[in-house]
């Protein structure tokens, strides 16, 4: 209080000298009397009161810092493409004779056994024709058993000295033309009794039908596709993949996850690889076998491929900010529970742009400054304010 009174007492009010008596005023007892307050006398009590009520805050002796967490994985981590389900045999049935269709027995979708029924075609002309066969096989039985005969007879006047040797050798060569008459009239009706077998067109596997590429009515030629089964057994994973990724596949250890199933993974092996790239997508058909697929696997399913390297080592990623080098080697500050630090030398594998590589030093989950580590004080202790994360 005694600063104050010597503050307001050194203070002159402008123009005193010359003010009337009632604007001049006496400090006494602590307040002016007789007269008013000049207004840069108040402003500087106020000021200094304000000064004098005020308590310094608190500093907090821990430093703020940002830290990245240390989590080790793959240094090639594994690539993925998209695959699709297909089985590994799927062909087209045709029918092995042309014809009307007159019947189609199966839909997209239905499970076919062997031996089945898939279609058929009207074989009216097709009886007609095992019909002539078969009257021909009869004629050529009849020729047959005409030209034996008179191959004996001529045998029989021969040794009478009756006949010449060249008859002989005529009725010879009659029954002998007799003979192959009757082998071709009977492949011939073996052929339309086949050609009529083959007017029904019959699955020659379990599978399942995954297209269909006649309708009844339609007219076929022989050999035209006419439905498409996929055989019931072993699945695989088709994959496009991209020419830098032939020699991962080729090497590498491959496992598939559908899309319906994300909880399991299936293991795949590669079964072919094209030896050319596809000249739209300029990219490479693979195929991997799902040898342990079960019922879940079903044709036509989307998953993901994932193709890892085939030697791969465990390596975790830091910001080049946080490798601190004073001529002793790299090293990072690993921030302790407590906030303390700990300078603690690292095994550099290699270099990114903007991250280090760490091949060992530090352990899994430990918290590393980020950055500021040129001037970090070991002795004090700090304070995590974030963290990145890797």
């Amino acid at each position: 209080m005694t600063r104050l009174s010597s503050f307001v007492r050194s203070i002159r009010v402008p123009g005193s000298g010359d003010a009337p008596a009632s604007h001049k005023g006496v400090f006494r007892g602590g307040r002016w009397r007789g007269g008013f307050v000049p207004a840069i006398a108040l402003a500087g009590l106020t000021a200094l009161s304000a000064c004098n009520d005020k308590t310094p805050a608190k500093t907090s002796a821990d430093r703020p810092v940002l830290v990245a967490t240390v989590r080790y994985g793959e240094e090639d981590p594994a690539r993925t493409l998209v695959a699709t389900i297909r089985p590994r045999v799927e062909s087209d049935h045709g029918f092995r004779v042309g014809g009307k269709v007159a019947r189609r027995a199966v839909e997209v979708g239905q499970g076919v056994r062997a031996g089945d029924t898939l279609a058929v075609l009207d074989d009216v002309d097709l009886k007609l024709q095992a019909e002539q066969a078969e009257a021909e096989l009869r004629a050529a039985t009849g020729a047959l058993a005409q030209a034996t005969a008179a191959e004996k007879r001529a045998a029989d006047l021969r040794q009478q000295g009756w006949s010449t040797q060249v008859a002989v050798d005529n009725s010879r060569a009659a029954a002998e033309e007799a003979r192959g008459r009757i082998a071709r009239a009977g492949r011939a009706v073996e052929l339309t009794r086949n050609s009529i077998s083959y007017a029904r067109l019959k699955a020659d596997a379990d599978g399942v039908v995954t297209a269909t590429l006649i309708e009844p009515g339609q007219v076929v030629a022989a050999g035209q596709p006419a439905i498409r089964i996929a055989r019931s057994g072993e699945k695989e994973a088709i994959v496009a993949a991209p020419e830098i990724m032939l020699e991962r596949i080729r090497k590498g250890e491959a496992t598939l996850t559908l899309w319906a199933r994300p909880d399991k993974t299936f293991k795949a092996s590669l079964r072919e690889l094209s030896p050319s790239a596809d000249t739209v997508t300029r990219t490479y058909q693979a195929r991997f076998s799902l040898p342990d697929a079960d019922n879940d696997v079903q044709i036509g399913m989307t998953g993901t491929l994932s193709v890892k390297a085939a030697h791969s080592d465990r390596v975790a990623r830091l910001p080049l900010a946080a490798l601190f080098n004073q001529n002793a080697g790299p090293a990072v500050y690993v921030v302790k529970p407590d906030g303390s630090v700990a300078l603690t030398p690292v095994k550099v594998k290699a270099y990114d742009s903007h991250d280090v590589i760490i091949a060992g030093g530090v352990n899994e989950g430990d918290r590393v400054i980020a950055m500021g580590v040129h001037s970090i004080d070991p002795a004090r202790k700090v304070r995590v304010v974030d963290s990145l994360s890797f």
